[in-house]
C-alpha cells in the first residue's frame, strides 16, 4: 500500500487545518452559494429534544425548521445511515448494508477496522456529496463521516481527518471553525461535523439513562460553541445548517436475548452478523455446505419468538433492502428490545452487553432520527412533517447549486422547508 504523503503536508496548513488532498479545481462555485454545514448526532433519538437538555439545538429548532422526526432506512445501523445521508441512496443500492459485512472479493467489513473504512472499493456503488461537490468547484471540509477515509472514485475530500474517537467534540468544533477561517479561495463550502458521544452512552446505560441525559448536555454545550464560532465570524446567518441523526435508540434489557445456536446449528453456516440483524451464508458453494445451509434455514424461518427469519428474497418491500449483493442469504431480524447472539457469546463477554440498541424495523418510533436546518435558506419557526432521510441528499444538493447524482430521495418533498425565493 502507498504511503498517503499528503498527510505529511497537514502540520504546514493552518491551525487545526486538517489532511488536505490537493485536487485541481473548476472556478470555486460556492462563492454563489452559502455555505452548508451538516451537523450529526449519532443516536440522538428524535424525542430526545424534548427533555430540555439541548438549549442550543432547540433554540435552533426555534429559529429554524424541526421536523416531527426523520426515518431512518433498514436497517437502522450507523454506517449505513450516514452513506445514505450523504448518497441519498437506500443501503441496498449504495452497498453499505450494515456496519458488518461480507463481500466475497473484498472479505470482511466492520467499522472497527481502518482497513476496511478506508478502501474506496466497499463504498463506490455510491457518490457521496463531497465527490459530486469537488468536482463541481465546491471545496470540502469532512470532520469525520464514514466514507470519508477511503478515495472514492479515485476522489477525496479537500480536508478530512482520520477517525479519532479521542477527539473531543470540543476540538471537533474548533477543527471546523479553523477550515470556515482559511482565505477564501481555500475555504470549504460543503462541511461536515459528528459528535458520538449520545450514541455511546445510549448503548452502555440504555436510552432512559442519567448517562444519555449528561451526553446530550455535553453535545449541546458543544454545538454552543459552534454556534458562538460561527457569530463570532458573522457567518450565524449566512450558512445553512443541518443538525440530524442517524437513528434512534430503544433500550434492551439484558435478559432479552435470543440465543440463535439453541434453535439451529448455526457453526454450519458463515456468520455474517449479529445483533439486531443477524446475517448468514452458506460456507461455499459445495452441495454439503449449500444443504447445510438450507436445513439451518429452515428450522429458522420457523416462527420464533422475538425474532424473524427470512431469506433475503422475502424482505418486505417497505424495506428496500434484500437485492445487493452482500446482504446476506439468511436474515434475521429482533423484536425492539430484543438483541440476537449466542450462548457462547453471552458466556465469555467479559463486559457487560449493551442495553440500548439500533438496527430494527425502521418504522418503530424508538428508532425515528433528530432533524434541525436553520441558515437563511430555511423557514424560520416551522415544523415539518416527518420524512425519509434519503430526502437530505436532493435538499443539499440543491442549497449547493450542485446536479444531484441518482439518488433515491425526493427533493420537492422536503422543498418546503425553505424560504420561497430559496426553493
Amino acid at each position: 500500500m502507498k504511503f498517503p504523503f499528503h498527510l505529511l503536508l497537514c502540520p504546514l496548513l493552518a491551525l487545526f487545518a486538517g489532511c488536505a488532498t490537493p485536487q485541481a479545481k473548476a472556478p470555486a462555485a460556492e462563492q454563489a452559494h452559502a455555505p452548508l454545514l451538516l451537523v450529526s448526532i449519532d443516536g440522538y433519538r428524535h424525542d430526545y429534544i424534548e427533555r430540555g437538555l439541548s438549549p442550543t439545538l432547540s433554540a435552533l429548532a426555534r429559529d429554524g425548521v424541526h421536523a416531527v422526526s426523520m426515518q431512518p432506512s433498514f436497517p437502522s445501523l450507523t454506517f449505513p445511515n450516514h452513506y445514505t445521508i450523504v448518497t441519498g441512496l437506500r443501503p441496498d443500492h449504495h452497498g453499505v448494508v450494515n456496519n458488518t459485512m461480507s463481500d466475497p472479493a473484498l472479505g470482511k467489513f466492520s467499522l472497527g477496522s481502518r482497513n476496511a473504512v478506508s478502501d474506496g472499493r466497499w463504498w463506490a456503488e455510491g457518490k457521496p456529496i463531497w465527490e459530486n461537490a469537488d468536482r463541481h468547484g465546491v471545496r470540502t471540509g469532512i470532520m469525520f463521516w464514514p466514507g470519508s477515509e477511503a478515495e472514492i472514485h479515485g476522489m477525496r475530500p479537500d480536508y478530512w481527518k482520520p477517525f479519532d474517537g479521542a477527539m473531543t467534540p470540543e476540538q471537533r468544533v474548533d477543527q471546523v471553525l479553523a477550515w470556515l477561517d482559511l482565505p477564501a479561495d481555500q475555504r470549504p463550502g460543503f462541511l461536515t461535523l459528528y459528535f458520538d458521544g449520545v450514541d455511546h452512552a445510549g448503548h452502555l446505560h440504555g436510552p432512559d439513562s442519567p448517562e444519555v441525559d449528561q451526553a446530550l448536555r455535553d453535545t449541546d454545550a458543544a454545538m454552543a460553541r459552534l454556534v458562538d464560532g460561527l457569530k463570532q465570524r458573522k457567518l450565524l446567518d449566512r450558512i445553512n445548517l443541518i443538525v440530524l441523526s442517524d437513528h434512534g435508540m430503544a433500550s434492551v434489557p439484558l435478559d432479552n436475548s435470543v440465543l440463535i445456536d439453541q434453535l439451529a446449528p448455526i457453526d454450519q453456516v458463515q456468520t455474517v452478523s449479529m445483533g439486531i440483524v443477524a446475517g448468514f451464508n452458506p460456507k461455499s458453494d459445495s452441495a454439503a455446505d449449500r444443504d447445510a445451509f438450507d436445513k439451518v434455514a429452515a428450522a429458522l424461518e420457523q416462527p420464533h419468538p422475538h425474532m424473524q427469519c427470512m431469506d433475503k428474497s422475502q424482505v418486505p418491500a417497505r424495506l428496500a433492502y434484500g437485492s445487493n449483493a452482500r446482504v446476506p442469504q439468511l436474515l434475521c431480524i429482533a423484536e425492539l428490545h430484543w438483541r440476537i447472539t449466542t450462548s457462547d457469546y453471552v458466556a465469555k463477554r467479559k463486559s457487560r452487553m449493551s442495553i440500548g440498541e439500533h438496527g430494527y424495523d425502521n418504522i418503530e418510533p424508538d428508532m425515528q432520527a433528530l432533524f434541525v436546518a436553520h441558515g437563511p435558506a430555511f423557514e424560520q419557526g416551522q415544523t415539518a412533517p416527518a420524512f425519509p432521510n434519503v430526502d437530505v441528499y436532493p435538499l443539499m444538493t440543491h442549497l449547493l447549486g450542485l446536479p444531484a447524482d441518482h439518488n433515491d430521495g425526493d427533493y420537492q418533498a422536503v422543498s418546503g422547508m425553505l424560504k420561497p425565493a430559496a426553493r
